[in-house]
């Protein structure tokens, strides 16, 4: 199966503003691209690419002052199949988790465990571990949570969505990792595309999604609060401890967004 997906994003600038870019595919896809995601701007100006210290592909550049257009556009394979589903997955103790997982169960900017570790021991310390635990995290979330792109708001923390009850992708993330890491159960926040491939219409409007990763046996595994499906067609871009880490952009100075379109659909 091939999918074609992009986007194209305009702001406008009153002056030169320096940006932080994090929009290319995650190198774990980089064999699966059957061309570069080059990302091309509008007027042209000079890059440079790093890697952050997560592993995600960053874009430096400098907008002129005036519209700026992002955009890019590719072809990406994918074999197919749903989101791996392994409810054998055991919870693996503190003492013998990887040390490279140990900063995905602390709290961070938008994950307070400190706030709601007393709740997700109430609501979950007497139920399964390893995967049945993850997904009992991931049925609440889903249930407590009223999806909405007018509930969006980029300043909601965890705690916030869990008083609120409403939101959108990322805020289910926010609070399944939280609730997760508050359970010994590192967990990650990932964004990517997340197409329409195997659902049934009508179909929303497309943007980027978020959704998460847990740590479970010994690998990472996605899950996803929102739709709480296993889901074909996922092209993880970048992960993070939460969407702090992995924001699509970051300007240094005032902007304004002028346009924003997304797309992921499956080709011939």
């Amino acid at each position: 199966m091939n999918i074609q997906l992009g986007f194209e994003i305009a702001y406008q600038f009153p002056r030169p503003t320096p940006m932080i870019l994090t929009l290319s595919i995650h190198y774990s896809r980089a064999s699966d691209l059957l061309h570069p995601d080059h990302l091309l701007t509008n007027p042209a100006v000079p890059t440079t690419a790093y890697r952050d210290l997560f592993g995600n592909w960053c874009t430096r550049l400098v907008a002129p002052a005036g519209r700026f257009v992002l955009s890019t556009d590719t072809v990406v394979h994918d074999n197919g199949s749903p989101d791996i589903v392994v409810p054998s997955a055991p919870q693996t103790p503190v003492e013998y988790l990887p040390e490279s997982t140990l900063v995905y169960l602390l709290g961070s900017r938008y994950c307070e465990t400190d706030l709601l570790s007393n709740f997700a021991w109430q609501r979950f310390g007497n139920g399964p571990t390893g995967w049945g635990r993850v997904q009992a995290v991931c049925d609440f979330v889903h249930q407590h949570i009223e999806f909405g792109y007018q509930h969006a708001r980029r300043t909601r923390s965890a705690l916030e969505a869990f008083r609120e009850g409403q939101g959108v992708c990322r805020d289910y993330a926010h609070l399944a990792i939280t609730l997760c890491r508050c359970l010994n159960i590192p967990a990650r926040y990932c964004t990517g595309y997340l197409g329409d491939v195997g659902t049934a219409p009508p179909f929303g409007p497309m943007d980027f999604a978020g959704w998460f990763e847990a740590f479970l046996g010994d690998r990472w595994y996605t899950f996803d609060a929102r739709n709480n499906v296993p889901r074909i067609g996922r092209v993880l871009i970048a992960q993070g401890r939460d969407a702090s880490d992995v924001a699509l952009s970051c300007t240094f100075g005032p902007d304004k967004l002028d346009g924003f379109k997304v797309w992921c659909d499956e080709i011939q």
